[in-house]
């Protein structure tokens, strides 16, 4: 039995590790035919029925591609670049709750590669690591634009995971838990998610995820306006590919970590009414497994919103100024995460915790308000006649 139970645990961790990549890879469609709708064209279509099978192509001419190494590179380094990216990507969704659990007899097998009682650290620790594999990259290459990339990478990494890890510190003061698990089974009703108790706290780490993911309007890194190509001006083949793919695995990870810190995870109304439903109609094990399926549907609904969220952005927003970045990340989102954690704290005290970080973002939008009707309006250009 307990073999049993081994080899279905590896087998969700091959599910977890193959959907990842799966949906990494049909993002980049998705990124396409995203973009096609709000600029009013097609997109993919040619590559299979509706364009199915683009990333498929897109895979085999990066495969197929000329690999080079530039002479005056650092040969060892500039391979370890792309692999340190892909691996750190690859791993940070390990820990990610992706629904309750496999009922197996008297076995029950939680859907999750591990279930640690650390999670939030380990992601944290995970996603350190990643800006490692974009600063090799840029300085192995020898190349005065993927230095300059990498050194944007390192300082935009720096400055938005401060703001990051603070915005959790007010989750982690609510829940008194580092696991992630835990933290999606305190929200185990709607209003009880943490988006409603953390509004300033969601709105903080969103903005942080697009800056880790180097994602527009944060994708100064790799800004080809100004530095050709970023970090990774010089690869090409399979090694370019890597690089690109773990962006798309990092907003896919990003997207899910929203949904399990602030949107309840695998929750969703009336949940517990639906498993005993089942479970009376189906059977324990049966009606509990259904159940789980159903659940872990719908995070992957909250997953695939923020992931489209992603692509609405970068084709809404124009990219910001190197200093811009940098003083939103100082200036702007490390006083008001300090500020939320604060709140939180004098909200627990007093037990009105959900009153405290909605009073900031009340404040928030009137300032807002009030410097818009403030704002000095531009002056009518008058044409000089002739």
């Amino acid at each position: 039995m307990e073999l049993t139970v081994l080899v279905i645990k590896s087998l969700v961790i091959l599910a977890v590790f193959g959907i990842t990549l799966l949906i990494a890879t049909y993002s980049t469609y998705a990124e396409r035919k995203v973009a096609a709708f709000l600029q009013d064209r097609i997109g993919p279509n040619r590559a299979g029925p509706f364009g199915l099978l683009q990333p498929i192509a897109d895979a085999g001419k990066m495969f197929f591609k000329e690999d080079f190494i530039p002479a005056q590179a650092n040969k060892w380094l500039f391979i370890l670049g792309p692999c340190l990216a892909m691996l750190t990507a690859l791993m940070s969704s390990a820990v990610i709750p992706f629904g309750d659990s496999i009922r197996y007899g008297s076995f029950e097998v939680p859907v999750q590669g591990i279930d640690v009682n650390v999670g939030v650290l380990y992601v944290f620790g995970v996603v350190s690591l990643g800006v490692y594999g974009v600063m090799i990259g840029g300085w192995a290459s020898n190349n005065k634009f993927s230095l300059l990339g990498a050194i944007r990478a390192a300082s935009q990494n720096i400055s938005y995971e401060v703001a990051l890890g603070l915005s959790i510190i007010a989750i982690l003061m609510m829940t008194g838990s580092l696991s992630l698990r835990h933290i999606v089974n305190e929200q185990n009703g709607f209003f009880q998610w943490n988006v409603f108790t953390q509004p300033l706290g969601f709105v903080i780490f969103l903005t942080c995820a697009f800056a880790e993911c180097n994602r527009t309007p944060f994708d100064l890194p790799e800004c080809e306006t100004e530095l050709v190509g970023g970090y990774h001006t010089e690869y090409s083949s399979m090694k370019l590919g890597f690089y690109l793919f773990a962006e798309y695995i990092n907003m896919f990870t990003s997207s899910a970590i929203i949904s399990t810190l602030y949107f309840g995870g695998f929750q969703y109304p009336f949940m517990h009414q639906v498993h005993d439903a089942l479970v009376d109609s189906l059977g324990s094990t049966v009606g509990h497994n259904i159940a789980t399926g159903i659940g872990t549907a719908v995070l992957f609904g909250k997953i695939f919103f923020f992931i489209f969220f992603f692509m609405w952005v970068r084709w809404t927003i124009p990219r910001f100024r190197f200093d811009q970045l940098m003083n939103l990340g100082w200036k702007t989102l490390i006083p008001l995460s300090i500020l939320n954690v604060v709140l939180t704290g004098a909200g627990l005290l007093f037990d009105k915790f959900k009153y405290a970080t909605w009073l900031i973002v009340i404040v928030m939008i009137i300032m807002a308000a009030t410097n818009a009707i403030k704002a000095p309006r531009r002056k009518p250009v008058t044409v000089p006649q002739l």
